[in-house]
């Protein structure tokens, strides 16, 4: 049964509001002011909040703003209720985040079909975007692998030589003022390495960085690195997916590389059943700022290589080692997470401090994608 939080000042309308959304099956909280209404929505996480907009001690602006700026609950759709003489606000709401809203006085029909289009869009949404995952991840890994494999055997080989590049370039550098950065590592890599040859660990290896690379690939990542036993990769919006916007599609193939973990888990059990391996996992990182790929030549083999530079890599990389002390399989910044509102669901949220950094990172944990139970 969707949940709906209401907010209205007046008691006669929030009863009438009441009744219309009991009578078609919803479960109704309400509140007569907008701090209250507010504090209803943070406890009970409803499928919809519909508010007054002029209301004592919070009005409906305010506790919108503060709706939006809570990364636990800003993918709430809001419905506003104004009345004739405030068609003025209306644009302000609209802008503000609002979904949609509503004029008094209305007819009972009115507010049935706004709350029943905002759950149903938000239903249409989910199922979409699951579908369109689920195809593209599987598409990927059949029609992608082969094609691929070449180029990230020669990416991991040439990480391992572990020869930096000298600096040079600098004007052929491409920068970025919003990109976002993923970085995600093998854990128990060591005691990988301590139960297997090193034939053995490379199969191992290398079928989780063709998966992984395939994924990440297929969600139009505009650079890959290898970083030791981990993988840098840094999306941005001036690729041939910019329909969906780089956090997003960051957040997405995040979830991938969680799958290709899985498999790889599966190629242990059935190739070294006998070797008391620990559990293969990966953790992942998500970061969003500004990014530089700055072109360096390498005087050793010749040619350019491409590295990603700024602030917003190195709390990348930080990130990841602390979030994995924090169980968290996916750690994503708030600042990840502002682009992807309403998309993606999240866990625990925490002020991770960094090694090195004077300021913590707001971060947290992302659980998969938003969808409506």
């Amino acid at each position: 049964m969707p949940l709906i939080v209401l907010m209205e000042d007046d008691a006669a309308t929030r009863t009438l509001v009441s009744s219309v959304l009991r009578k078609d099956g919803y479960e109704v909280l309400s509140a007569d002011n907008g701090l209250t209404g507010l504090e209803l929505v943070r406890q009970h996480k409803p499928d919809l909040v519909i508010s007054d907009v002029q209301m004592p001690t919070m009005d409906g602006f305010a506790m919108l703003q503060a709706l939006r700026g809570d990364p636990s609950i800003m993918a709430t759709p809001v419905v506003l209720l104004t009345s004739l003489q405030e068609r003025a606000h209306m644009r302000i709401g609209m802008t503000s985040g609002a979904d949609d809203y509503i004029t008094k006085p209305f007819r009972p029909g009115e507010l049935r079909e706004a709350a029943s289009a905002q759950l149903n869009k938000r239903n249409m949404q989910a199922a979409l975007q699951t579908m369109a995952v689920e195809a593209a991840v599987q598409a990927a890994l059949e029609d992608q692998k082969h094609h691929l494999a070449r180029l990230y055997e020669k990416k991991l080989a040439s990480e391992l030589s572990e020869k930096w590049p000298a600096a040079d370039g600098a004007s052929e550098d491409e920068r970025f003022s919003n990109a976002t950065v993923l970085f995600v590592d093998v854990l128990n890599y060591a005691s990988l390495a301590e139960k297997l040859s090193s034939a053995e660990l490379s199969d191992v290896v290398r079928q989780f960085y063709n998966n992984a690379g395939d994924t990440v690939h297929l969600f139009g990542a505009r650079h890959m690195q290898f970083v030791g036993e981990g993988l840098l990769v840094v999306f941005v919006d001036s690729t041939d997916t910019s329909s969906v916007n780089h956090g997003l599609r960051a957040a997405r193939a995040a979830l991938g590389l969680l799958d290709s973990a899985k498999r790889v888990q599966k190629f242990l059990n059935h190739h070294f059943p006998a070797h008391g391996l620990p559990r293969f996992d990966v953790s992942v990182a998500l970061n969003s700022g500004p990014v530089a790929l700055a072109k360096l030549e390498d005087p050793l083999r010749g040619g350019m290589q491409v590295l990603p530079v700024g602030d917003t890599v190195s709390a990348t990389l930080l990130l990841q080692k602390q979030a994995h002390r924090a169980n968290w399989q996916i750690a994503a910044s708030v600042a990840m997470l502002r682009g992807v509102t309403g998309a993606v669901n999240i866990g625990g949220r925490a002020l991770v401090s960094l090694p090195g950094r004077t300021a913590a990172l707001d971060a947290a944990e992302l659980l998969g994608l938003a969808l409506q139970s």
